[in-house]
């Protein structure tokens, strides 16, 4: 306190932070850098955030990130905007979020296509999914079935492999589009049972519902939100679902493991993630509050209603699944030769 007293007497010129500093230093009062961070995170937020959805308006991507957006604004008190910014595949809106600021108030709704399929069949994507983003959240899993005109004469996944065996040209089954998760799917249910099925690329997941509705293609491999009323009213039949379990809303449906296929064990996921290098404290708030959201009944069921199955995931949780699907798909798509550009 001496130094204080003698450099404010003499010179009268110390600035008042500089001042303020010193004294809370003097009194042992300065704050650490982790509660500094604490301190910003329990102010934050304070303006609007905004969600970056990188798909158009109305698809299963889109409903999940509104309804989550609309529960976390009223947690946060800070209205949470959702900006659709489709185009590539979903790398146009990641490639935004990527060079945004890190300060919370950016973030991406992430799909596993985008973030861990896109990088192995694009050429340029225009960000890297380890490097140039922070996870936040898992929102949870969309299911995924393969489903089939009921004319098709196999009723397991077994038969229906032998079937695309013996037929020649092999069997199609049609999908929302090229390197898409559910042409992965398709892909690796090829690969690992060593048959002959044809890819079929539309442009979206409803026209190629409707050609397996007329007939046109024998399979569909598609989301579970886009054929639950075929289901239902047994125009398609479902012969699987590619994921490590039973889904708890179709748990009539058997894994591909349970029906002989084993190796395929894939989930087509949606979460929240920010630009790299934002605040860990900021980054840990976000994440509380959206579990929080996940667990809501109302919002859970919501969320079914639109083929997903809400998650709860720390941080660390949701980037160790993003970097096993990365491993994961890089030689699928290397073996299928799947390139975009």
């Amino acid at each position: 306190m001496a130094w204080l007293t003698e450099t404010t007497m003499k010179k009268k010129t110390l600035p008042v932070k500089q001042l303020c500093a010193a004294l809370m230093a003097v009194a042992g009062i300065g704050l650490t850098g982790g509660q500094a961070q604490a301190q910003a995170a329990d102010a934050f937020p304070t303006k609007a955030i905004k969600l970056v959805v990188p798909f158009a308006p109305g698809g299963v991507t889109d409903t999940s990130g509104r309804i989550v957006a609309e529960g976390l604004s009223k947690r946060l008190g800070q209205q949470v905007i959702v900006e659709n910014k489709p185009g590539a595949s979903g790398n146009i809106g990641a490639q935004q979020v990527a060079t945004s600021a890190p300060d919370g108030y950016t973030l991406f709704l992430a799909l596993d296509g985008t973030l861990v399929i896109n990088p192995h069949a694009y050429s340029k994507i225009g960000f890297d999914t380890l490097k140039d983003f922070e996870p936040i959240a898992k929102i949870g899993n969309s299911v995924i079935i393969l489903a089939a005109n009921p004319n098709v004469k196999a009723k397991t996944l077994k038969e229906l492999v032998a079937l695309a065996n013996s037929t020649p040209g092999g069997l199609s089954y049609g999908t929302s589009g090229n390197a898409s998760i559910v042409h992965l799917a398709g892909e690796l249910l090829k690969q690992q049972s060593n048959s002959n099925f044809v890819h079929v690329a539309y442009k979206g997941g409803g026209p190629a519902v409707a050609d397996a509705l007329a007939g046109h293609i024998p399979l569909t491999f598609a989301s579970a939100a886009s054929i639950n009323q075929h289901l239902k009213a047994g125009t398609l039949v479902a012969l699987g679902v590619p994921s490590a379990t039973r889904s708890a809303a179709y748990s009539d449906i058997p894994t591909f493991k349970e029906a002989g296929i084993p190796g395929i064990e894939l989930n087509s996921w949606v979460g929240v993630m920010a630009p790299a290098k934002t605040p860990a404290a900021i980054v840990a708030k976000l994440n509380k509050e959206i579990n929080a959201v996940l667990q809501d009944p109302t919002v859970k069921a919501k969320l079914l209603g639109s083929g997903i199955e809400a998650a709860n995931t720390t941080p660390a949780e949701f980037g160790d699944e993003i970097k096993r699907d990365l491993a994961m798909y890089k030689p699928v798509v290397e073996k299928a030769g799947i390139k975009v550009n």
